[in-house]
């Protein structure tokens, strides 16, 4: 994250947010019919990365500029559709959802696109080579989409929440995240540079697992997980229609140990300091 001489609160104009679009991949839980819930899959970044190294993140990143210029099939709810439930503009809820898409394509292969509105690819192990040249920004997501004939299925996916980052951070991101049920057929991985392990938990099992000091959650990743807790399929998160106010947390700096500040922060701090509090 940022070192501690770079923690001292500053004005907000000195990093402004960058857009980014995360996704919350769910899928049904088939292996105990007994207790049915959800699963939501979970990527553990490589511990030298910029920006959440080492922590426990669901898919996603920044915007690219060629998100906001991408030419792309849209099936689904319109551009003014998401700009009204993201409280933004068509142009900035576009750029979003093609990144929301294309994130998490290159971060673990599942893709959200499909030859008509109403199918989705069912293996995307033959788009292997696509999908590095789109981590590496050799060829555009639009591009990718038009070449194989594919529309970016946007009924897919469901706006969830929006956080950004705290001011005083050196990084800082104004982050959308989405919901998507895992497409059937298609295999979430670990395929990426930016990723050291992945896996599917239930959100109580992911929250058990940091609770115990085996990952590092940030607070919104913490708060999605504690939230999906409350929903016992795939068929109820889609069916939810949350309210998606802006969460700005409070860099607190002028106490022992750092300390974020957000809605609901309590459960975060059960287990003990913040994950970076005594950070270098």
């Amino acid at each position: 994250m940022v070192s501690k001489q770079e923690q001292a609160p500053r004005d907000s104009t000195d990093v402004a947010p960058k857009d980014a679009s995360t996704v919350i991949l769910i899928r049904d839980v088939v292996a105990d019919v007994a207790a049915p819930g959800i699963e939501v899959f979970l990527l553990r970044r490589v511990k030298g990365m910029a920006f959440a190294g080492g922590m426990t993140v669901f898919p996603g990143g920044g915007v690219d500029p060629s998100d906001a210029d991408a030419e792309v099939d849209w099936a689904g709810p319109s551009v003014d559709w998401w700009a009204g439930r993201f409280s933004t503009d068509a142009a900035r809820a576009k750029a979003l959802v093609c990144a929301a898409v294309r994130e998490t394509f290159e971060e673990c292969g599942v893709l959200l696109a499909g030859p008509s509105a109403d199918t989705v690819v069912a293996d995307t192990s033959r788009y292997a080579q696509f999908r590095a040249q789109l981590e590496k920004r050799e060829l555009s997501f639009s591009d990718f989409l038009r070449r194989e004939n594919l529309m970016l299925r946007t009924d897919l996916l469901r706006p969830w929440a929006n956080w950004i980052t705290p001011v005083g951070e050196g990084r800082r991101y104004d982050t959308r995240f989405f919901v998507a049920a895992a497409p059937h057929g298609q295999i979430a991985d670990g395929a990426t540079s930016e990723a050291e392990d992945v896996q599917w938990q239930s959100p109580a099992a992911a929250l058990a697992h940091w609770q115990g000091g085996g990952s590092i959650l940030l607070p919104p990743t913490w708060s999605q997980l504690t939230a999906l807790t409350a929903f016992g399929s795939v068929a109820e998160v889609l069916a939810a229609e949350p309210e998606i106010p802006v969460i700005l947390p409070t860099l607190v700096t002028d106490r022992e140990q750092l300390r974020v500040e957000f809605p609901g922060q309590d459960g975060y701090y059960e287990a003990g300091p913040h994950p970076w509090a005594s950070r270098d």
